[in-house]
């Protein structure tokens, strides 16, 4: 019986791996694993063949051909959306979304309220749709802001609370006193600061300067301006500052400028109680000018000591390179904090000007790539005026000069 066992536990083992191997090479019928497929990995099998398969079939907006078998039909395409979602979880429904965009040219059909209805919304479909924003009809415009606005809930709800929580232990340290009243004495830094005061004998610090939290107050306490580059390789960064930006405003404490930017400077700094109609007045795409958008953050610098600016851009300057580091060096002068971040994403640095990045760093502003969960930590560092928590990793070898 155990040889019995033993013997079905192989078979079991051997089909299970033959299995796996029809599932990743795809193909007719069982295409040399001698393995067929049926019910729920057949229907899975041709989810993935319709979208990696190799049969040409006419497919996207320009009617190409195409290793897949989507098509350019609405509703085929919708019933697929449905399909990869039954069959494969969130993260997976949103790369195999991503990869038919791409190789198959289907944005034209995200213009349509169904196939809106039926995608799995991520910060990438976000992207996509305000790129095509301009070119949207008013039946698609609603759904749109609903798929928009699911996902900016979800980040808000992900990162709000720390975002919070972490600027106002910042501002609170940045606002300490010397001559604090007592309830109010930080006893942790006025210890470390009166060490050398530190009496053996008596086994206590005898101390020379208090240092104390200044009270809370409403008054703005500290500005910040969000500088975002608007081109089309930016999407991602545009999504997460967007909502940053919505949180840093909700905060009585500092007063916040939301800037975005291409050839042209555009301040949505009215908008800002809802990142939605944020995203909705950026224009993906076009040339950049990162001196003109510095240049104007720089105009509307009133407190240079109290004031951040963060500069969310690939580097690649179509303005004038020696005014943009002048820009900066100017306002780091004055007392201005700034911070440049080649990205506010979670997949690292996209390619960005090497000679550029390399320039600002030589000014004491080291650009480098920046995820949603560590721009907390970096924002309140620039408000303590403390160095930077840069990433650990070095910036990936897709940098580039040009």
């Amino acid at each position: 019986m155990g040889d019995g066992v033993g013997t079905d536990g192989t078979d079991r083992a051997a089909d299970e791996r033959l299995r796996r191997w029809r599932m990743v090479l795809g193909g007719e019928s069982a295409d040399g694993t001698g393995r067929a497929l049926s019910g729920r990995d057949a229907a899975m099998d041709g989810a993935l063949s319709a979208l990696y398969g190799s049969g040409k079939e006419k497919g996207g907006a320009a009617g190409t051909d195409r290793s897949a078998g989507l098509g350019a039909s609405a509703p085929a395409v919708a019933r697929w959306l449905g399909d990869i979602r039954t069959y494969f979880p969130s993260s997976v429904v949103q790369v195999m979304q991503r990869d038919a965009i791409d190789r198959l040219g289907l944005s034209a059909l995200l213009l349509e309220p169904e196939m809106l209805e039926a995608v799995e919304a991520d910060v990438h479909l976000v992207g996509t749709l305000l790129s095509l924003n301009k070119a949207m009809p008013e039946t698609t415009k609603e759904t749109a802001r609903a798929v928009v606005r699911k996902v900016v809930a979800d980040i808000e709800k992900r990162l709000a609370t720390r975002t919070r929580a972490t600027l106002t232990g910042a501002l609170d340290r940045s606002a300490r006193v010397n001559r604090p009243r007592h309830r109010d004495i930080d006893w942790d830094r006025t210890i470390r600061a009166n060490l050398k005061n530190y009496l053996p004998e008596h086994g206590t610090v005898v101390p020379e300067r208090l240092i104390g939290y200044g009270r809370a107050a409403q008054s703005v306490k500290k500005e910040v301006i969000l500088c975002i580059d608007q081109s089309g390789s930016m999407a991602a960064s545009v999504v997460y500052a967007s909502v940053f930006g919505a949180v840093l405003a909700s905060m009585r404490s500092l007063a916040t400028r939301l800037v975005v930017f291409d050839t042209a400077v555009v301040d949505l700094t009215d908008q800002l109680d809802d990142p939605v109609d944020v995203l909705f007045g950026t224009q993906l795409g076009g040339g950049t000018d990162i001196n003109r958008a510095l240049t104007y953050c720089q105009s509307r610098i009133t407190r240079p000591a109290d004031t951040v600016v963060v500069l969310i851009s690939d580097l690649y300057e179509g303005g004038i390179r020696d005014g943009m580091l002048k820009r900066v060096a100017a306002m780091k002068a004055s007392g201005v904090q700034f911070v440049a971040l080649l990205a506010l994403s979670d997949e690292g640095a996209p390619a960005y000007d090497r000679e550029h990045a390399a320039a600002l760093a030589a000014l004491g502003a080291p650009a480098f790539a920046c995820t949603p969960d560590l721009f907390p930590e970096v924002m309140a560092a620039a408000i303590e005026k403390r160095p930077l928590p840069l990433p650990d990793k070095e910036l990936p070898s897709r940098a580039v000069s040009r």
